[in-house]
């Protein structure tokens, strides 16, 4: 997930966990760096402290994305200095710290997509859709203006699916199949434009908020169907980011942060649990009975007061960990949810949810990135 901060006052101008969520970049106005999400240990930081990084110049960056913990970065720069163009995307090599090639653009490059087999790159009105070994291009989508970049995109070779605003009058998606290169479906989730989007990391879902924030949609992607229908509260909040938790068969978790300073997670495999006693299809193990059942308020846990209000953070669940039947055990799930802030922290949560239904959070980790001491290089 590629996001840049909407305010020139925030020392991250971006942050982006990689695929699997094991390790996270962020960009700031001096370089960029990247961490192991288990431990918070700083891998690799390439600043003004060290120096050029060879034939790239040192300055503020707002796009850094990881190709998994491979040495590959794809990286931006926010346009500060000349030779940091955002309209030049780079692909480094953390290894060698060289360029292995860049790719210029008419206007500025607003997010960054990969995997092993892609390269997405969404400009303000074209998308292009890359062979990630040869560079080639394989297809151009022409979209509606999307201002923001919004975009999200699913790394499994199997469901690799692209998500793109489709429309800027409502909140309607468009949703590419980048490996067999074509439109797969439009999906009308809002009345309002579209604020935040994501897909499942097996592409199998994909959960949308408008710029109205109170209600959060999830649709079956394989046949664009809702199922469900998610209140993230009564007034309007800005939805920062969204996550899926990191099931590959139903993920059953979606964790929300919004410009309250809230941290919202929504139950999906409760409602799956509930729904496969009463039905033995296939869709009706997925698909709610009725959308008041989707917004049962007992499928929604709160942390109020999450991070400071007002300040853009992205949360991840990078774990979800079941609990079997057990007099001795209450626990029936427990979550952990790390978030970046764009004012230079990371906190790290764990979600308990019993068999009840009822939810605890509590606070495992907090540090400041800016300050973390590098300990070396990160894997190739």
């Amino acid at each position: 997930m590629a996001n840049q901060s909407s305010s020139s006052s925030y020392p991250i101008l971006c942050a982006s966990f990689n695929q699997d969520n094991s390790c996270f970049a962020i960009g700031t106005r001096d370089g960029f760096k990247i961490f192991d999400s288990n431990t918070g240990r700083l891998c690799y930081e390439r600043g003004k402290s060290y120096g050029t990084i060879c034939d790239l110049a040192i300055g503020a960056f707002i796009i850094v994305e990881m190709l998994y913990s491979s040495s590959l970065l794809a990286i931006v720069g926010a346009g500060e200095q000349p030779s940091l163009s955002p309209r030049r995307l780079c692909l480094f090599n953390t290894t060698t710290g060289t360029a292995l090639r860049e790719l210029n653009f008419l206007t500025s490059v607003l997010a960054v997509c990969i995997n092993r087999k892609r390269l997405i790159v969404v400009l303000q009105e074209k998308t292009y859709i890359y062979d990630i070994n040869s560079l080639a291009i394989l297809d151009t989508i022409d979209t509606v203006p999307n201002l923001k970049g919004l975009c999200a995109f699913s790394p499994s070779l199997d469901g690799c699916f692209l998500a793109l605003p489709a429309s800027t009058a409502k909140g309607s998606v468009l949703v590419y199949n980048v490996m067999e290169l074509h439109s797969h479906c439009e999906i009308d989730a809002h009345r309002s434009p579209l604020a935040a989007i994501v897909l499942s990391s097996n592409g199998m879902y994909i959960a949308t908020a408008s710029e109205q924030g109170t209600i959060i949609r999830v649709h079956l992607v394989s046949e664009a169907t809702k199922s469900y229908n998610f209140r993230r509260g009564s007034y309007p909040s800005t939805i920062f980011s969204l996550s899926f938790g990191p099931s590959m068969q139903h993920p059953d978790t979606l964790v929300a942060t919004s410009s309250s300073g809230s941290v919202h997670a929504f139950s999906l495999g409760f409602n799956i649990n509930q729904r496969s006693r009463r039905s033995t299809g296939i869709l009706g193990s997925i698909m709610p009975d009725s959308v008041n059942d989707a917004l049962d308020p007992a499928h929604h846990h709160v942390l109020h007061n999450g991070f400071p209000a007002g300040v853009k953070s992205y949360a991840v669940i990078r774990k979800v960990d079941k609990v079997a039947d057990s007099i001795y055990e209450s626990v029936a799930c427990r979550a952990t949810v790390s978030i970046i802030t764009s004012s230079g922290y990371f906190l790290e949560y764990t979600l308990s949810i019993n068999h009840q239904n009822e939810s605890s959070w509590i606070l495992e980790r907090e540090f400041n990135l800016l300050t973390v001491i590098s300990e070396g290089p990160i894997n190739s």
